[in-house]
């Protein structure tokens, strides 16, 4: 197994290799996550041709749902990984890695059991999808810890090869799953092709997760960990009450036409759900190199993020029926009618990641805390009243505006976080 570089912590290096470092870790982290959003994308395209609207509405239960437990294994094991051990010497990090994982491992083990047993009580197609996704959910968690950790480590190349391996050993699943042609099928191909990729970062940082450690990483992190751990699944959580709440109140079909106005915007929603593997590491590096540019950091890219979604969005406007057709097959005529205010969704979440990044790198987890519940509450409100007032569309466009105003919310905080740091410049920071 090869080990492991990390870059030293505190090295002094000339402003030009540093720039060129900082750009070469943000292009392997661009790559990266144009590897995840393509894998994404190609399911959900895929699910959506081979079942229909209403399946593909319960495949995007087991999805939403897997979101959330993702955030939660996200806030207790890889978000405080990210902001304490970016860029620290190697030592520490794979002992933190090795801690870190082992969390994620046992969120996995622990979730996707109580997933299974919930699965099999309902039954039907539903029930089986969520037994299923309780299976795979320990792999699943582990290949998204390993992206985490070598994003820490500024080692964004190794991530983007784990994201391949799972692409490639997603093309025969896929084809196993549609000779099937049922959601629980699907779930299974999806999972297991992560199973094997989360095998392969085992091999890629000769690293082995610590389960029997998670309870020590847990009490190391406390701190930071509980508070992301609510603010991650205020995000997810939101997520899956809308869906809920959408499903109950117009159809299922509601949730599949929801979901299929997501694919037409993946590339840049996958680059949203994933941002903080590059962007929360790399403001963590801007804080403790050059703190004052920190704010410049996070507005360009909150900036850069929303101007391009508007972009896609337009496009995605020039897009003939013909072609949609072809692309999500029935879905497509709910799903286009979603693509305006689905982007206006998607660019002020956008501005506002930019300002989440600078407050997770400065460890203002209170901040970051009500900054999110705030959206959270917002998201949920606005999508179901959206949905009891105008239906699917009205919820779509009850998510916008509810989008952009939590977007201002996250910038007043980031603002008040950095006059707070400027007052009483002690750091959060810890290596070991």
């Amino acid at each position: 197994m090869t080990p492991m570089t990390t870059e030293g912590a505190g090295t002094a290096a000339p402003a030009g290799s540093t720039r060129r470092a900082v750009v070469g870790r943000l292009s392997w982290g661009l790559a990266d996550q144009a590897a995840s959003s393509m894998t994404n994308f190609a399911v959900g395209i895929y699910v959506a041709r081979s079942l229909g609207v209403t399946a593909f509405g319960v495949f995007g239960l087991a999805w939403v749902t897997y979101g959330v437990v993702l955030s939660v294994s996200r806030g207790l094991a890889t978000d405080p990984l990210v902001v304490r051990f970016s860029g620290v010497p190697e030592a520490s990090w794979r002992g933190a890695v090795a801690r870190s994982s082992g969390t994620a491992l046992g969120v996995g083990a622990a979730i996707g059991a109580a997933c299974l047993v919930v699965g099999l009580a309902l039954g039907g197609g539903v029930g089986h999808a969520f037994a299923c996704l309780g299976v795979m959910l320990p792999g699943l968690l582990l290949q998204d810890a390993w992206r985490y950790s070598f994003f820490a480590a500024g080692a964004g190349r190794k991530a983007f090869v784990n994201d391949l391996v799972w692409g490639v050993a997603l093309v025969p699943a896929m084809v196993v799953a549609a000779r099937v042609g049922s959601v629980a099928a699907f779930v299974l191909a999806w999972g297991g092709s992560a199973a094997v990729a989360a095998v392969y970062g085992c091999r890629q940082c000769g690293i082995r997760p610590r389960m029997t450690e998670a309870r020590g990483w847990l009490r190391e992190q406390r701190d930071l960990s509980y508070r992301y751990l609510v603010e991650n699944v205020g995000v997810s959580g939101a997520s899956q009450l809308r869906a809920y709440g959408l499903g109950v109140i117009v159809g299922v079909g509601a949730v599949g036409a929801v979901r299929g106005a997501e694919l037409l915007l993946g590339p840049f929603l996958a680059v949203l759900m994933g941002l903080s593997l590059v962007t929360v590491a790399e403001a963590a590096r801007v804080v403790r190199r050059a703190p004052h540019r920190l704010a410049r950091f996070c507005l360009l890219l909150g900036a850069g993020q929303a101007v391009a979604a508007l972009l896609w969005g337009a496009a995605l406007l020039l897009v003939p029926d013909r072609l949609g057709e072809l692309v999500l097959g029935g879905v497509w005529g709910s799903a286009s009618e979603l693509v305006v205010p689905a982007t206006l969704g998607v660019a002020g979440a956008g501005l506002g990641t930019g300002a989440a990044a600078g407050l997770r790198a400065l460890g203002a987890a209170r901040r970051s805390l009500r900054s999110q519940l705030f959206a959270s509450a917002c998201y949920v409100g606005g999508g179901l009243g959206g949905a009891a007032a105008a239906g699917t569309v009205g919820s779509a466009w009850g998510v916008a505006a509810a989008t952009v105003c939590s977007s201002a919310v996250w910038w007043l905080h980031l603002r008040s976080a950095l006059r707070e740091r400027h007052r009483n410049p002690i750091p959060e920071v810890r290596t070991s």
